[in-house]
């Protein structure tokens, strides 16, 4: 059966344009403004929405994601509101992807059999789980396949072509290839390098590759979507948001409109790029 995840990027390879991905983290600030944001960013040109699953311990994360998490978990997030905001965004919303980001432990704790049932009940399309390597597929990976679930994997620069083919296998829906060396957020991406590093993965797989990280305006957006299947954005989005907030870090009357004005641009760049 085929996933909305893969649906979706075949329906913009058809378009002849890379599919456009937005991150933002699920209950920052508040779990009423983020169902509201991610309501919103489907119109703004969002093609895909992931959803960061808050976390206490976010090692691959800049500081701007790993605060958005934290104001998360202030405002009273956890999993199973991040699988009720994913049943509340689906009541009028059944087209658009949804990947779920973020770290094993709170999958772990929740159960992870108890988990896959909730979240492909709740609407979730595939799974991103950073540190869990190949070498732990059991754990969560083969059962989320199972479920219907699309487990996506991480790439990076350090994956070389004998540590690709295991990076590769039981990943599902697309690769995520990590721009950059290092955590989100912390560097511009050379498109000519990204390019060539997309070329090298699709040498050993058919799934198409979404390339994030460092990815923060509609001009860098282009330049990566003319070489990919897809692009990333999510610290950018998760800045704007920020600078939005008041003192005691609560949502203002402008807070959605502007992170969708971001998407809306960006997005323009990415559909610009072919």
């Amino acid at each position: 059966m085929t996933t909305r995840i893969e649906k979706r990027f075949a329906e913009r390879k058809a378009e002849g344009r890379a599919v456009f991905v937005t991150f933002t983290m699920a209950g920052d600030p508040d779990y009423a403004t983020s169902l509201a944001l991610a309501k919103a960013l489907p119109k703004a040109g969002a093609d895909v929405i992931e959803l960061g699953m808050p976390f206490t311990d976010p090692m691959a994360d800049g500081v701007a994601i790993q605060a958005a998490g934290l104001r998360a978990l202030a405002g009273g997030q956890t999993l199973i509101k991040t699988l009720q905001m994913v049943r509340d965004f689906r009541a009028d919303n059944n087209d658009t992807p949804i990947v779920l980001m973020g770290y094993y432990n709170p999958i772990y704790i929740y159960g992870v059999d108890k988990f896959l049932v909730n979240a492909k009940e709740a609407g979730v399309d595939g799974l991103i789980v950073v540190d869990l390597p190949p070498e732990e597929d059991v754990e969560l990976c083969l059962p989320a396949l199972k479920a219907g679930l699309n487990f996506i994997r991480l790439a990076t620069p350090t994956t070389d072509d004998k540590r690709l083919p295991a990076v590769l296998n039981n990943t599902s829906g697309f690769v995520y290839y990590v721009s950059i060396a290092g955590i989100t957020g912390s560097a511009a991406p050379d498109a000519t390098k990204v390019s060539a590093a997309v070329a090298r993965i699709k040498r050993h797989t058919d799934l198409p590759v979404a390339v994030g990280f460092g990815v923060r305006n509609a001009e860098s957006a282009r330049a990566i979507a003319a070489g990919a299947d897809g692009v990333v954005v999510g610290s950018a989005l998760i800045d704007v948001l920020r600078g939005t907030l008041d003192a005691e870090g609560k949502a203002g009357p402008n807070t959605v409109k502007a992170v969708t004005d971001m998407v809306a641009d960006i997005a323009q760049g990415v559909r610009s790029a072919r």
